[in-house]
């Protein structure tokens, strides 16, 4: 995610243990995603292991009951609603101050460059599965990819001045929560697992599927994070791309701005999902009548109520 850009800095207050961090973490959110799959799956009479939950909120009034049985449902669902909308706040901030700072001599102002962009991103409203929303990831893996290719390439040409006696084997107390805060949240794929077990054609690859990308993601971050922190040691800025010339970091912002579009529809459809299915699906229980016809298309006001979710987003960040 975007948070991989601030992981050199991680390493300027963790040092090696950041290097060691990035490793733990990924272990963590591996087993840890594992696990929460397999919350989902209960054995059946024939000793058969069978989905007979599709969320996270299943999973919370199977721990809450029968005490409670919908009370963590619903403290999970306000929970997810809460993360999942801010995140795409986040990436409608970020492309619009991105494309301001690119940009400063044009007579457009960052709110401005806000409403331009959720403009593009209107379309997310239309979504229909997951498999839609998957196009848009693989875009924005490809971008992240072209970002870090020019920041590894630039660094590599500075390779004779990498400051190796600059990284260190001891923390500083004070600020190394700021690396642990960074690492961590750079590994964020928790909360669309249910959803992307449950939209895999072969379900059963999922641990095959967390290992190598948790392996890769591991391999590769902590690259990146050491490279970039060699390079500059001590000036590391928060947002490694600060760090770069002029000319370069331009067009660094640029494809920044279209990762950030490209990662907003992922959390959208997710915020959408629990709504959907927690407001207008959820049998005699919702609140409100089913948002789909019986052809399993979206009803014309079910795609306003998406559309006004969009405009939402973006009132939140430009306030």
């Amino acid at each position: 995610g975007m948070f991989v850009l601030g992981l050199p800095y991680a390493i300027l207050h963790g040092g090696y243990l950041g290097l060691f961090l990035i490793i733990f973490a990924a272990v963590v959110c591996c087993y840890t995603g594992k696990i929460l799959i397999a919350c989902l799956y209960e054995e059946n009479e024939d000793g058969e292991i069978v989905r007979v939950r599709d969320s996270y909120v299943d999973i919370a009034n199977a721990c809450c009951a029968p005490r409670f049985p919908t009370l963590g449902g619903r403290v999970v669902n306000v929970a997810q609603i809460i993360e999942l909308v801010m995140t795409c706040i986040l990436y409608v901030v970020v492309s619009g101050n991105l494309m301001y700072n690119s940009f400063p001599n044009l007579p457009v102002s960052q709110k401005s460059w806000s409403i331009i962009a959720t403009a593009v991103l209107l379309p997310c409203a239309f979504l229909k599965n997951l498999k839609a929303v998957s196009k848009f990831s693989l875009l924005c893996t490809l971008a992240h990819f072209v970002i870090n290719i020019l920041v590894i390439a630039y660094c590599l040409s500075r390779a004779r001045d990498w400051a190796w006696d600059k990284v260190k084997f001891y923390i500083d107390v004070k600020k190394f929560p700021i690396s642990i805060g960074i690492i961590v949240f750079s590994y964020t794929s928790q909360i669309f697992l249910p959803s992307l077990e449950g939209n895999m054609q072969n379900p059963k690859e999922f641990h095959c599927m967390m290992n190598w990308t948790h392996i890769a993601a591991c391999i590769l971050k902590g690259l990146f994070a050491l490279v970039a922190y060699l390079t500059w040691a001590d000036e590391t800025k928060e947002v490694i791309t600060d760090n770069l010339p002029s000319t370069i970091r331009a067009v660094v912002n640029i494809f920044l701005v279209a990762k950030a579009l490209l990662s907003y529809p992922l959390p959208f459809f997710a915020a959408v999902e629990v709504l959907e299915r927690s407001l207008f699906q959820d049998g005699n229980r919702a609140f409100f009548p089913n948002c789909y016809g019986g052809d399993g298309r979206l009803k014309s006001w079910g795609l306003t109520l998406r559309c006004a979710l969009v405009v939402f987003t973006l009132l939140m960040a430009i306030y």
